[in-house]
């Protein structure tokens, strides 16, 4: 039984033009190096499918979905907001992508993969119930959470987001949700200048300032997240996991390294050992510097599945 790694050659057909940060090179270089430190030996590959409308209308409405669906453009671009665009091949790499968490979701609850790695793009914790923004179109991860709670019968499932930015689509979805638990780090200040405001019992939101570094991020995680996590007791994790708050990639400024990923996902592989099986699933968000978000990847996926 091997952790799974789901990804598809669609995620990189989507494109936003020429030096957009969000670029079908993420995904090669990610994969490029979790092959040659030889990681993927240890895990089973699988292709994403695509997400159906049911499966959608978890997480958000019916009719954004449809009107997102018709606004995809026969050729050159179509814009969402001012950092995001459409190009014809949008539409169906953000169904793989959301189709990435739900065959996630099905193959950790029914034990045929310990854990699961989702190598995909569009991301998607900026996507709300009923908008497109900040590079995301369907939020991958509300996706997955809702196939787990609605399909499979969970009562319990976490979400943690470590992203630079603050994952306001997934707070948006899940907000009064008693069954989700959402655990956020994120800078302050910076897009989408949302998540310092405290807007339910089940969000722990920890905003943190510019240059706080790894200690600061880690005691962050250490009194806030993991008391949260240990209380609600979740069936299931899933991870937002975005690495541009790399001290590399200008998209922020924490300042933190791939040591401070590696430890961020030892903290959550223990917690979920603790209670929920060591099930876990991580979904990609952001990184936009290539050599710092494959370098950070492989640190996150090698705890991960347990080549550490």
């Amino acid at each position: 039984m091997l952790p799974a790694y789901i990804t598809h050659a669609d995620c990189a057909r989507h494109e936003m033009g020429a030096h957009h940060p969000e670029c079908p090179e993420r995904l090669g270089a990610i994969n490029d190096l979790l092959l040659v430190k030889g990681l993927l030996d240890y895990m089973h590959p699988y292709d994403a499918p695509l997400a159906t409308p049911e499966q959608l209308a978890r997480a958000h409405s019916s009719l954004y979905v449809s009107e997102l669906m018709a606004a995809s453009p026969a050729e050159g671009y179509h814009k969402v907001d001012p950092d995001t665009d459409m190009n014809p091949f949008t539409v169906k790499a953000a169904l793989r992508a959301a189709g990435a968490a739900v065959l996630a979701t099905d193959l950790v609850l029914s034990g045929e993969a310990p854990t699961a790695f989702c190598c995909v793009r569009p991301p998607g914790h900026h996507a709300e119930r009923a908008a497109a923004m900040g590079f995301c179109f369907f939020n991958n991860v509300a996706v997955g959470i809702r196939h787990a709670l609605s399909v499979h019968g969970l009562q319990r499932v976490a979400l943690v987001d470590f992203d630079v930015h603050h994952g306001n689509g997934s707070e948006d979805i899940f907000r009064g949700d008693e069954r989700v638990l959402m655990c956020s780090v994120f800078e302050q200040g910076i897009y989408p200048f949302s998540g310092d405001n405290v807007s339910g019992p089940n969000m722990i939101n920890v905003g943190l300032p510019p240059r706080s570094g790894s200690e600061r991020f880690r005691e962050a995680v250490t009194s806030q997240w993991l008391p949260a996590l240990d209380a609600f007791q979740p069936e299931l994790i899933y991870i937002s996991a975005g690495f541009d708050g790399h001290r590399e990639d200008d998209m922020g400024n924490l300042g933190l390294v791939e040591a401070d990923y590696e430890w961020i996902t030892q903290q959550l592989m223990s917690v979920a050992r603790r209670h929920c099986r060591g099930r876990v699933i991580s979904c990609l968000e952001g990184g936009y510097v290539l050599s710092p978000l494959a370098r950070s990847v492989a640190a996150h996926v090698k705890v991960l599945i347990g080549a550490d």
